[in-house]
């Protein structure tokens, strides 16, 4: 039973960072087809799109 909210709530914190992932590359200076691509990317994977983003995404 411990392991529903637990799951949950990791849940919830992936999705909130995904959101400010996307809010992020909204706001970079990269080029409209390339914020498509990452916005693309982090909702397909949402776990390992967040984490490519982090590594290689528009700063900025």
């Amino acid at each position: 039973m411990l392991e529903a909210p637990f799951g949950g709530l990791l849940g919830l914190i992936i999705l909130i960072l995904d959101i400010y992932a996307i809010i992020k590359v909204v706001q970079s200076g990269a080029s409209a087809g390339m914020k498509a691509l990452w916005i693309v990317i982090i909702l397909l994977l949402p776990v390992l799109g967040l984490i490519i983003w982090a590594l290689f995404g528009p700063k900025g």
